[in-house]
């Protein structure tokens, strides 16, 4: 009985915690939508007379190395990391949907072809993939967007095609391909739409992947170029200034871990209210 009075209180929770991450996503969102108006100062005012000042009333988040203000290059990076991350998850997504569904649709060569060279894109760990395609594209925002992209794209080209394999065995798809229905309409009207919840729930969590990765080339310098600030290129810079203005380099890497933590928070709250683990299951 106990258990049982306990599974509302458990749903509840999930609530409770979805609505925290949603609320957080939204004011990030918000926040890099509108940065260049809610910025104290320009992210790329520098002011050598009030470089590595602590936080306090004129800079609530303190300055770094060159006098510039950190809150305003924290908000200005957030625009640059999340734009980034999305723009890379979304083109993933996008590919590895039409991939996956072809793929596991028609099989044959086609399918075997591209399943040899994803599984071995799925081989190499994402941050190798991504440095080997950064260093061949040449450092730059452009080439972060492609590198994550294609790294991410072994990962949803097989969700998608395993899901499309499940489904095109079911009733309804018999249904409509004796009713002359062409390939066409049975992927885009019935398949892809019974794919996209789980797809776009896996988007969601590897969204909080990718940020971690623009950050980590951003880091390495291989990202957002100076002087447009990026939350790990903010955390590269503050390096060299660690036990001088540790603020620097703590509050952009506090900024990624909130992210991850909250879109992670967002997207387990949603395969709940969803039910998408006994769904998958069932399948």
């Amino acid at each position: 009985m106990k258990a049982l009075h306990a599974l509302p209180v458990i749903k509840t929770l999930a609530s409770v915690k979805g609505s925290i991450a949603a609320a957080y996503l939204l004011l990030l969102i918000v926040g890099a939508v509108f940065a260049p108006w809610l910025s104290p100062y320009p992210y790329d005012q520098q002011d050598l007379t009030i470089m590595n000042q602590p936080p306090s009333m004129t800079h609530l988040m303190g300055t770094d190395e060159f006098g510039r203000d950190v809150l305003s290059r924290l908000i200005t990076g957030a625009r640059t990391s999340l734009s980034v991350s999305v723009t890379a998850i979304s083109v993933s997504v996008l590919s590895g949907l039409i991939l996956g569904a072809v793929c596991g649709y028609f099989g044959g060569t086609f399918d075997r072809v591209v399943m040899i060279a994803v599984d071995l894109t799925w081989s190499f760990p994402e941050i190798l993939i991504a440095l080997m395609l950064v260093a061949i594209i040449g450092p730059g925002l452009q080439g972060v967007v492609l590198a994550i992209a294609i790294a991410y794209l072994a990962q949803f080209t097989r969700l998608t095609r395993t899901q499309v394999m499940v489904l095109k065995g079911e009733t309804f798809v018999e249904a409509t391909v004796n009713l002359g229905a062409g390939h066409t309409h049975i992927l885009f009207a019935h398949l892809l739409p019974n794919v996209l919840a789980p797809v776009l729930v896996a988007a969601m969590l590897a969204t909080g992947d990718a940020i971690i990765l623009e950050a980590t080339l951003g880091f390495f310098g291989l990202g957002a170029q100076p002087p447009t600030p990026s939350w790990g290129a903010m955390m590269s810079s503050g390096t060299a200034q660690l036990f001088i203005a540790p603020w620097v380099i703590l509050l952009p890497g506090l900024a990624v871990a909130l992210t991850v933590i909250f879109l992670n928070l967002f997207g387990d709250a949603i395969i709940a209210a969803l039910d998408i683990r006994t769904k998958l299951r069932e399948a």
